[in-house]
């Protein structure tokens, strides 16, 4: 974002002096911090939002390689049984025809 040094703030201080007055700007001063404070503190909820966000978006995808880990063993296993069927099927066609 920006960034706002002393000599900035300085500045800043000094016109508002200047323009509202020495009897109002305790008062300007204090709602512009209340005011400063809301502000950072709805930026930090939403880093905090977007943080989870990323957050949940990694677990989803650790869960989605998860599954198709699973599921690549789940198709190993079908075709080892597939094999074991045909091997057993030839076994039986040989000793028929013995």
């Amino acid at each position: 974002m920006f960034d706002v040094g002393f000599w900035e703030f300085a500045l800043i201080a000094i016109i508002t002096l200047l323009v509202v007055g020495p009897e109002r700007m305790p008062e300007i001063a204090k709602k512009a911090g209340r005011y400063a404070g809301k502000i950072k503190k709805f930026i930090s909820q939403i880093q905090t939002d977007i943080n989870t966000e990323f957050e949940a978006d990694k677990i989803k995808a650790h869960l989605s390689l998860e599954d198709k880990d699973d599921n690549i063993i789940e198709t190993f296993e079908e075709g080892k049984g597939a094999l074991d069927d045909i091997k057993n099927d030839i076994k039986n066609d040989n000793n028929h025809k013995s």
